[in-house]
C-alpha cells in the first residue's frame, strides 16, 4: 500500500461523505433542509459550510467541509509537533453537530480530519484525525451500547478501548470536573503505517457515524416532553458551548486559521441557558444522567 499522500482523494471522499450525511438527517428531520454557502479560496482551498435549523426534530443542524491551503501552519495544529510550525499546510475536514429538538434526543458530533504539511527539500509529513462522540440529557443504555457497538466495528475490537479512553479524557471539561456526553471514539495526530491505512481509519470513522447515530434519533425524536425537560436540555446545552469556546481544538484551528466565524460557531445550539448552581433533583431522571451515565464506563461489558 502506498504512503504517498493524496490530499485530493481525501477531499473528494469528505466531500461526498457530506453529501450523504446531509442527506440522513434531512431525511431524518423530513421537513427542513440544508442552507449551503460555499467559499472557495484564491489558494485552491473551499469552505462548503451548510446549515439546517428550525426543523421538527432537529432544532439545528451543521455539517461543515473545509479544504484550508496555508502557508504557515497555525499554532492549534502544531502544538503537539512544534517542529512543524510555520509550514506551508492544507487541512481537509468534514465537521458535525446536530442538536435535536427533543431533550430525549441526544446531540452528537463528528469530525475527520487530514493535515499534510510541506517544506522544500523535505518529505511531507501527514496525519489523520477524526471521531464521534454522543451527548445525551437523558440516559437510555440501548443508545449508548449501540453507539459503543458502532464505534467499536468501525475501528476494530483491538483499536477501540484505546480510542474510547482518548475519546473520554478529551471530551472532558476540567473547570466543572466533569465529561460532556458518553464518549466513543476519537484520534489525532495519526500517521501510523501508511497513508492508505490511515485514510482507511478515517473512512471508517465516517461511515460509522451514519450508521450510529440516525437509528438512535429515530427512536427518540417524537418522546413526549415537558418544559422541565427542555430546561434540563438547554442548561445542559451550556456544557457544549463551554467545550467548544475553551478547549476545543478545531475551534481554536479555524479561528487560527481565519476561517468564517459563522462557520467555526455554526455548530452552537440555537438555544442555551445557565443557571446558577442548577443541581439535579435527588432521584430525578436528571440526577441519573449525572450519576450513571456522565461517568467512565465500559459500555460493551455493562459496567
Amino acid at each position: 500500500m502506498s504512503n504517498s499522500p493524496d490530499i485530493n482523494q481525501v477531499r473528494q471522499f469528505l466531500t461526498d461523505l457530506q453529501d450523504r450525511i446531509c442527506a440522513a438527517l434531512e431525511g431524518a428531520d423530513g421537513a427542513a433542509t440544508f442552507r449551503e454557502d460555499p467559499l472557495e479560496s484564491p489558494t485552491g482551498g473551499l469552505s462548503r459550510p451548510r446549515i439546517l435549523e428550525d426543523g421538527p426534530i432537529l432544532e439545528r443542524a451543521g455539517v461543515m467541509f473545509s479544504h484550508t491551503v496555508g502557508e504557515d501552519m497555525p499554532a492549534a495544529a502544531s502544538k503537539r509537533r512544534p517542529e512543524l510550525a510555520g509550514r506551508a499546510y492544507e487541512a481537509v475536514s468534514v465537521s458535525l453537530i446536530t442538536h435535536p429538538r427533543n431533550p430525549y434526543a441526544p446531540t452528537s458530533h463528528m469530525n475527520v480530519r487530514c493535515f499534510l504539511a510541506t517544506k522544500e527539500g523535505e518529505e511531507p509529513v501527514w496525519w489523520f484525525g477524526g471521531g464521534f462522540d454522543l451527548t445525551p440529557y437523558y440516559g437510555f443504555e440501548e443508545d449508548c451500547v449501540s453507539w459503543h457497538e458502532t464505534a467499536r466495528d468501525a475501528v476494530g475490537a483491538e483499536l477501540y478501548p484505546k480510542l474510547k479512553k482518548t475519546c473520554d479524557d478529551y471530551f472532558f471539561l476540567p473547570h466543572r470536573g466533569e465529561p460532556r456526553g458518553i464518549g466513543g471514539v476519537f484520534f489525532d495526530d495519526w500517521n501510523d503505517g501508511t497513508f492508505e491505512e490511515g485514510f482507511a481509519l478515517m473512512r471508517s470513522v465516517g461511515e460509522g457515524y451514519l450508521s450510529a447515530y440516525p437509528p438512535i434519533l429515530e427512536r427518540r425524536k417524537d418522546t413526549p416532553y415537558t418544559d422541565r425537560e427542555r430546561e434540563w436540555q438547554l442548561v445542559r446545552r451550556g456544557r457544549y458551548v463551554e467545550f467548544n469556546l475553551l478547549q476545543d481544538r478545531g475551534t481554536l484551528f479555524g479561528l487560527q486559521a481565519g476561517g468564517r466565524v459563522e462557520c467555526i460557531l455554526g455548530s452552537m445550539p440555537p438555544e442555551v441557558r445557565w443557571r446558577y448552581e442548577f443541581t439535579p433533583a435527588p432521584g430525578s431522571p436528571e440526577e441519573a444522567l449525572m450519576k450513571g451515565f456522565l461517568v467512565p464506563r465500559d459500555w460493551l461489558s455493562g459496567n
